[in-house]
């Protein structure tokens, strides 16, 4: 008997039929896993509801709120533990140090994680554990010591090396995690949904630092819990401990990742044909041949060894430091003078904010950290340090609000605009403020801080996300499948995070000794003039996508 074509085609089931059966097989398993995909291999991932984007950034303000609670009380720990003033500023070198040594590594890591949890949270995960640890320890470690050794010597001495560790392995996870936190981001949203993210991020950065910065100015000694536990640190740590866990189980369990290992490629590739481009799609699809051709393909890269992409997965995650150091001198011109811009706005922002309870103590108040501490001007100085911390709140809170405006004003003046303005009203700001140090003028400018945290925190990253859009386009117009490059989301976020390390590395080299020869009003004047600087850098250098 002669098969025609017409009798061929008469023994099929209807085309809606059998793709009504692919569908239905493996729609219970992949359901969160909802992708679009071109014929060229681009996913796109669905459009995320703007909970979900809320419960994503919960991560950034649980880390606010933690970083809010470390710069009120970790200058009152080290003091109070007996720190020499020479290991001062090794505690604020040693993190630093670290992570810009081996946050690219992390990147790199996560870009090629095969984990069926996915690529970014592992990581998360990890680094949110590491600052739990590193928070008891500077919080509780005195506390731990004198439960242990009853011994003087040994158990100040034993109580100087817990905190200062717990300071830096607090740094260290805390500094991390922002690279995976935004990396995940970049992963399982559609270009829409990050820069929604991305304002989110920012809006949830500045609400977490402003409540950890009013839960660091209470009194809680007075409190129930202040009576019950040993120390006031002791209470501080419950609520930034409970108030961390939580917002890092929401971020975890937001958005579903993609693992980057599938065990059954061709499954995957027909669940994503057949999910994007409908039933009568995949009709045509399946008359003119195009899916049985490219499933045989899938087939034949699968045989060696899974397929293709994953022999190359493993190939990169035994990627040496010297490869990947060769992988980050390779990224293109815009990729390094946007991190060359990143690293002037954080050198900028982090010379004021450091040393800035200090300077509305010293200079705005005109007290002194040495007097006797039943002197006036000690007394001064301590109601200065308070009205700092107060000022630091509203650079909190106008992060928040700022981050909302941004969505107004991005179709206005584009990314370039919201660059140029965040450095240009912190320089100006700063500038006033070491000009004209009054207690009043000083507070309502801090509001001009919040500007700049809230740029540092979107507007380099929404250019990352738009490098990588334009890269994409072009690969699929060279007829390149999606991922057919060695640098991934993840390391591209770790080198502009090095930036924040490579900063506090610079101002804990130069700025301690700055401050002891000419005093905290030099950090203000120094934030203006590097601001400034980076003003110009992001006017003339950064590369913005038309």
């Amino acid at each position: 008997m002669t098969l025609t074509k017409e009798s061929f085609q008469g023994s099929l089931p209807p085309p809606s039929e059998m793709t009504m059966a692919i569908v239905e097989s493996i729609r219970e398993d992949e359901d969160d896993l909802l992708q679009s995909v071109t014929r060229t291999g681009a996913v796109v991932p669905k459009q995320r509801a703007v909970g979900r984007l809320v419960m994503h950034s919960m991560a950034m303000f649980g880390r606010e709120f933690c970083y809010a609670v470390e710069a009120a009380f970790v200058t009152p720990v080290l003091l109070s533990v007996g720190l020499p003033k020479n290991l001062y500023s090794l505690v604020w070198l040693i993190s630093p140090i670290l992570g810009f040594v081996l946050q690219p590594v992390v990147g790199s890591a996560s870009d090629h994680c095969t984990c069926s949890w996915g690529r970014r949270r592992p990581y998360i995960l990890g680094l949110g554990i590491i600052m739990l640890l590193g928070m008891a320890l500077y919080l509780n470690g005195d506390v731990m010591i004198s439960a242990v050794i009853d011994e003087r010597d040994n158990r100040r001495t034993w109580a100087i090396v817990i905190t200062m560790l717990g300071v830096v392995l607090f740094d260290f996870a805390a500094d991390f995690i922002d690279g995976p936190i935004k990396a995940y981001l970049f992963d399982v949203c559609s270009h829409q949904d990050k820069e929604k993210g991305l304002h989110y991020h920012a809006l949830l950065t500045g609400l977490g630092g402003a409540l950890g910065y009013l839960t660091g100015a209470m009194d809680w000694g007075q409190t129930v819990l202040g009576y019950s536990l040993a120390s006031e640190f002791q209470v501080i740590f419950f609520f930034a401990a409970l108030v961390f866990l939580i917002c890092l189980t929401v971020h975890l369990r937001s958005i579903p990742e993609v693992p980057l290992r599938y065990e059954n490629e061709e499954e995957k590739f027909l669940l994503e044909v057949t999910r994007s481009y409908k039933y009568s799609s995949i009709e045509e699809e399946l008359k003119n041949g195009y899916l049985k051709s490219t499933s045989t393909e899938i087939k034949a890269a699968a045989k060696p060894g899974k397929c293709a992409a994953m022999s190359r997965t493993e190939d990169q995650r035994r990627m040496t430091l010297k490869s990947l150091l060769k992988t980050l001198l390779s990224m293109p011109s815009h990729y390094r003078y946007l991190c060359v811009s990143h690293l002037f706005g954080w050198m900028a922002f982090l010379s004021n904010m450091l040393f800035f309870t200090d300077f509305m103590g010293q200079v705005v108040y005109q007290g002194s950290p040495y007097a006797p501490h039943n002197s006036t001007l000690y007394l001064t100085y301590k109601t200065g340090v308070e009205m700092g911390c107060w000022g630091l709140c509203i650079n909190a809170i106008s992060s928040s609000v700022y981050s909302y405006l941004q969505k107004i004003l991005l179709p206005h003046i584009g990314l370039k605009g919201l660059y140029f303005i965040g450095y240009l009203l912190f320089g100006l700001g700063t500038g006033l403020i070491g000009l004209f140090p009054n207690i009043y003028s000083t507070l309502a400018l801090c509001s001009l801080f919040g500007v700049m945290s809230s740029t540092l925190y979107t507007v380099p990253f929404h250019l990352i996300a738009e490098y990588h859009r334009e890269e994409e386009c072009l690969r699929l117009q060279d007829g390149e499948r999606s991922g057919d490059h060695g640098r991934g989301k993840g390391i591209d976020c770790a080198a502009l995070t090095c930036m924040v390390q490579l900063a506090q590395i610079i101002l804990g080299v130069g700025l301690g000794l700055l401050v002891s020869v000419a005093g905290s009003a030099v950090t203000v004047i120094s934030a203006s003039m590097v601001a400034l600087i980076g003003c110009c850098f992001v006017a003339f250098c950064v590369r913005y996508v038309e």
